[in-house]
């Protein structure tokens, strides 16, 4: 599994989530399928198939998110800078085409939310801008052709 880069925050988010899937989620699922079992006849049981079915979920995704945070590096934000873009920089771009600003955080993709103008550090747009400077021009492919966006201010 790769090396995903996260913030503490982010990190402690899914320390919280699998702590509640294992505590409070695993032990409701355990609870369905003893309450099926108890009904008879496993082999015409639907609820019995559907509780099992519920726990084998659960439990690969207990194991995604446990690979996610083993294999985690917690990004310093005191280490971070503004010289270039960054994971963790928030980035002011605008589109050289139309004038259009849009200012985005370059984030892990685990911590990736566009709602909140977050975009995941593996997306065309943060690659494009990842390792550039304030002033530069830079030219993406994205899924509409090539864009040329200016970098117009990186902060923290």
């Amino acid at each position: 599994m790769a090396i995903t880069y996260m913030t503490k925050e982010g990190y402690n988010k899914k320390m919280e989530e699998i702590a509640y899937l294992e505590s409070v989620k695993r032990p409701e699922i355990s609870a369905a399928i003893a309450e099926a079992r108890d009904k008879g006849d496993l082999s015409e049981n639907s609820e019995y198939d559907a509780a099992k079915e519920a726990q084998g979920m659960l439990e690969m995704k207990i194991s995604q998110l446990k690979d996610l945070v083993a294999n985690a590096r917690i990004i310093d934000e005191k280490n971070l800078n503004t010289d270039e873009v960054q994971i963790l920089n928030r980035v002011k771009i605008k589109n050289v085409a139309n004038g259009m600003t849009m200012e985005y955080t370059i984030v892990a993709d685990s911590e990736a939310n566009l709602k909140e103008k977050k975009i995941a550090s593996s997306t065309p747009i943060a690659q494009g801008l990842l390792g550039h400077k304030k002033g530069d021009i830079v030219e993406i492919r994205v899924p509409s052709g090539l864009m040329k966006f200016e970098i117009v201010e990186i902060s923290i």
